[in-house]
């Protein structure tokens, strides 16, 4: 039996994990606002405490822009919270009436018995996490990219009460480390790094020693090289229970330009096969993967039979 949805699944962008400068990221989010076919844009700092001072002072007119143009705004919490000041931060942003998204259980612990999104940096892989996350307070579970399709309807299904949002767009977040590999790469220490994460503003590419993309490095954190494209799978998906379709902002990518085709083949009004290749036109030379859905390893392409 598939979970409680609605008609057509809505649409999310999910937080920006990359380090842009503050400038560029407002006239993202602006733009976003004014002409992307969204319902829900998540905000926040996820990789690295450092980083947030440099958008602090754009963040509340971007959310009152996204707000005004009808979009939920969601705050995303750090994958590693360290310090008492970013766990009181969490609670602050709770009380102030934001819907926050919890990337670390620990985030889970002091926003629980109010309303949350569980965020996909949570393992997140059977029933038993799901009911200790739904017991303390989520009403919205973005699942880890790793599961396969028939793991997604099981937790989907048994989320029949809440809403469930999957990853069909971006580079696939893969893991996080205390340790910054961006700055060693650059010959510096994760003290002094000079925020050199900037100057990859879609990652750092990990190649295989024969020269192919393997991984994305961002500050702390492991990203899949290639990006993560599930057109053709979003009926599936949506009659399986899923609520919501998550699209991860990339550099270089028109991201308007994305939501618009995801929406058209989510609403059944684009053929998925020719949506694909209009991604691949807009996107570039980066690989398509699909591999985790199809219970492959994750950097595989599983074309249409």
């Amino acid at each position: 039996m598939s979970a409680a949805q609605p008609s057509t699944p809505k649409l999310s962008l999910g937080p920006l994990l990359y380090h842009w400068p503050a400038e560029r990221r407002r006239d993202f989010y602006y733009r976003i606002a004014d002409e992307a076919d969204l319902d829900v844009v998540t905000l926040g700092e996820v990789v690295c405490a450092k980083r947030e001072p440099f958008f602090a002072d754009c963040l509340p007119g971007v959310i009152d822009r996204l707000q005004a143009a009808g979009k939920q705004v969601v705050i995303a919490t750090l994958a590693l919270l360290t310090t008492p000041r970013e766990l009181a931060a969490i609670g602050e942003l709770a009380a102030a009436g934001m819907t926050v998204e919890a990337n670390d259980v620990t985030a889970v612990r002091v926003l629980a018995g109010q309303p949350f999104v569980a965020g996909p940096l949570i393992n997140l892989f059977n029933e038993g996490s799901l009911e200790f996350l739904l017991h303390e307070g989520a009403t919205r579970v973005v699942l880890p990219v790793e599961l396969s399709e028939r793991s997604i309807a099981i937790l989907a299904a048994h989320n029949r009460d809440g809403e469930t949002e999957v990853q069909v767009f971006g580079r696939q977040p893969l893991a996080i480390s205390m340790r910054c590999y961006h700055a060693r790469a650059y010959g510096l220490h994760k003290d002094s790094c000079q925020f050199v994460c900037e100057r990859d503003p879609d990652g750092l590419p990990a190649d295989q020693m024969d020269g192919r993309g393997l991984l994305s490095i961002n500050g702390t954190q492991t990203l899949s090289h290639g990006y993560l494209v599930l057109l053709r799978e979003l009926a599936g998906l949506r009659d399986a229970g899923v609520s919501h379709f998550r699209l991860s902002p990339q550099a270089g990518t028109d991201m308007v330009g994305v939501a618009a085709l995801v929406r058209a083949v989510a609403d059944g009004a684009r053929d998925p096969a020719e949506a694909e290749a209009a991604l691949r036109a807009m996107v570039g030379p980066v690989p398509f993967i699909n591999g985790y859905l199809h219970g492959r390893e994750g950097m595989a392409w599983v074309p249409a039979a």
